[in-house]
């Protein structure tokens, strides 16, 4: 029965390593995806230490306990992000709950690319204040946000507003922060009067094509919201969107920075040629596999400016 065999499990593995490797072969046997580290991250959150130095440890009645309870829900395919309710993203700790999107390695490039051209070209893209105001559209768990110095974050989620908010203030950042209840297409004219003019714009939009949505692991699909997932019929449906404000949010000179699908660089720039007149695509940038992630977009200034300026000359 199930409470014989769970009394069993308990008790065969009373040393840390033995523990490590059970629940990785349980989590093999049950298809769940990345095992070794399933069984490795769980634990060692349980011991709020790396596993490394502990391996020999042995563990208490109370610790198995919890390794039971936290391998369990990784074994109904729930993300370990969700079952330890915290991840690390670039040097900070985040919270994590269901369903608001969880942060990927590709999203940390984005962060340093921003940052990297940032430091690199300081100068015409800065407020009245001299500072860069940075814009970003789907904020989540607040990782990109939180990475950057004075962010304005909105969301169409209210339960992802609610774990920045929970993280800016964990981490001790709302000096740093605005946040907003927002969807950028439903609430555009709104979004234009509280948010502009930013010298960033920078989002990892929902960019899936509709049709893959299906081929997802379960793991993304049973847990994370979808309306952070899924772009539409091309995953442009909020890509489009966002590029048609961008004129009008930033800056003259403001870059706009997205992560994509790497179908999309090759869509943008045609769109975007025929559709938006002020913004010019800059370039795009592989992520670390090498596949085109990143789009980098400037708004040149409008007409309007143009004869304005002209104007002033004369």
């Amino acid at each position: 029965c199930q409470c014989c065999q769970r009394f069993d499990l308990k008790w065969t593995f009373p040393v840390l390593h033995n523990a490590m490797d059970l629940w990785k072969r349980h989590f093999e046997e049950r298809g769940v995806t990345e095992p070794d580290q399933s069984s490795h991250y769980i634990i060692a959150h349980l011991l709020g230490a790396t596993t490394q130095r502990k391996l020999t440890e042995l563990l208490s009645l109370e610790k198995i306990e919890q390794v039971w309870k936290l391998c369990t829900r990784r074994l109904s395919r729930m993300p370990v992000q969700y079952v330890i309710e915290e991840w690390d993203f670039r040097d900070l700790t985040l919270k994590m709950r269901p369903p608001v999107f969880i942060p990927r390695p590709e999203t940390e490039e984005l962060v340093e690319l921003v940052l990297t051209e940032l430091k690199m070209k300081p100068d015409t893209r800065v407020g009245a204040d001299g500072q860069h105001t940075i814009l970003e559209v789907g904020c989540g768990s607040g990782a990109i946000s939180l990475s950057l110095l004075k962010t304005i974050a909105l969301d169409q989620s209210q339960d992802a507003v609610n774990l920045t908010i929970e993280n800016m203030l964990r981490l001790g950042l709302q000096d740093r922060l605005q946040i907003y209840h927002l969807d950028v297409i439903k609430d555009a004219q709104t979004l234009l009067s509280l948010c502009s003019p930013v010298s960033v714009l920078v989002s990892n939009p929902p960019y899936l094509f509709s049709e893959d949505m299906a081929s997802l692991e379960p793991e993304v699909f049973r847990f994370e919201d979808h309306s952070a997932l899924d772009g539409g019929k091309d995953g442009l449906k909020v890509i489009k969107q966002i590029l048609n404000l961008a004129p009008q949010l930033l800056l003259n000179y403001g870059r706009v920075y997205l992560e994509v699908d790497p179908r999309h660089p090759q869509l943008i720039r045609p769109w975007l040629k025929a559709n938006v007149e002020e913004l010019h695509y800059v370039e795009t940038r592989h992520d670390i596999t090498g596949r085109p992630r990143f789009c980098i977009l400037q708004k040149e200034k409008s007409n309007k400016d143009r004869e304005l300026n002209l104007g002033l000359r004369n």
